[in-house]
């Protein structure tokens, strides 16, 4: 299992040079930092963690703007060096929107590691499996082949739609859902009608918490879902996501985060890890019924800003107790 672990390990990052090399199917650069990078091993940084009083008064900050914010709001956050952890409505259920594509992620390496499918397996595109909204997939030939690695690169760094029907499709909602549950989560869940990208409600939704988000997040990081090469290989993937909104948006140039986000049907949101300088943390930001998909884009790039004034390296910046308007501050 280890050998066919690393020999995937080799495929991925051959696969992903090479998009870069060819301007192909990736379409972008990757960071600086190589691949693949070291995720939950990495050293503990030198810096002074947040102390209790910075923590207290970072999380009374994030209630304030969660509480001011004029539609639902759910947040979990979890400090990676020291174990506190704080929550906003962690258990409210929320439509999932693509965030169900993290889940989707763990179940197919859940696959792989029972050695029922592997990263090379050729998935063709059909008719059925087209899909609007996000990803490249859409406008690929009917017929066209691709690695299941390649799909599940497009379908977290693109949050490709057809990439993720075509796994879904191959996969099967009835193991999706069994796999749901053997990994740890509760009340989220898969469904056909879920995975429509109509704006209006549908019959049976897929739903998910931030609390359950940010655990199976937890889990990747920790080198403890499915095992310590698939969760490394997961985690390089979020790495790579595209999407310069939300959480990035609120975080400063330079400062690693590995995240998925999901928009659909009046909800938005994001979830992710951030590498700081002052420790690692998982932030969870679940919106719905927001009054428009801007302002909760801002409002969720607000939260990540407001961690960023505690977690940055000027420790007297976050302790000088200096006015914050980071959360939502109106449309």
């Amino acid at each position: 299992m280890k050998k066919k672990a690393a020999a995937a390990l080799v495929l991925l990052a051959a696969a992903m040079w090479g998009f870069y090399l060819l301007g192909g199917m990736a379409g972008e650069r990757f960071s600086q930092a190589g691949f693949p990078s070291a995720g939950a091993v990495q050293a503990d940084s030198p810096e002074t963690p947040l102390s209790d009083l910075e923590w207290d008064a970072m999380v009374s900050a994030l209630s304030k703007a969660s509480i001011a914010y004029p539609g639902r709001v759910g947040v979990y956050l979890k400090d990676l060096r020291t174990g506190r952890t704080w929550a906003y409505q962690p258990d409210c259920l929320f439509p999932a929107a693509s965030l169900i594509k993290v889940p989707i992620m763990a179940a197919v390496f859940d696959k792989i590691a029972r050695g029922e499918l592997s990263l090379e397996t050729r998935i063709r595109l059909t008719g059925k499996d087209r899909r609007g909204g996000s990803g490249s997939l859409k406008w690929a030939r009917e017929g066209t082949s691709l690695s299941v690695m390649e799909l599940l690169y497009k379908m977290i760094t693109e949050s490709d739609n057809t990439a993720a029907q075509m796994i879904i499709d191959h996969a099967g909602y009835s193991y999706l859902e069994h796999a749901f549950r053997k990994i740890g989560l509760v009340y989220t869940n898969i469904a056909p009608e879920g995975m429509s990208l109509t704006s209006g409600r549908v019959a049976r939704e897929n739903y998910t918490t931030p609390r359950e988000m940010a655990l199976l997040v937890d889990r990747i990081y920790a080198g403890a879902m499915i095992n310590r090469e698939s969760s490394q290989l997961m985690l390089d993937l979020m790495k790579h996501n595209k999407g310069r909104t939300r959480l990035r948006k609120g975080l400063p140039m330079g400062w690693e985060i590995g995240h998925k986000t999901g928009l659909l049907r009046r909800s938005c949101h994001d979830v992710g890890v951030v590498f700081s300088p002052r420790g690692d943390y998982i932030i969870a930001v679940l919106t719905g019924e927001v009054p428009s998909y801007s302002s909760a884009k801002r409002f969720i790039a607000g939260m990540a800003k407001l961690t960023y004034g505690y977690y940055n390296v000027d420790v007297s910046y976050a302790s000088a107790g200096r006015s914050r308007s980071y959360g939502y501050s109106g449309s």
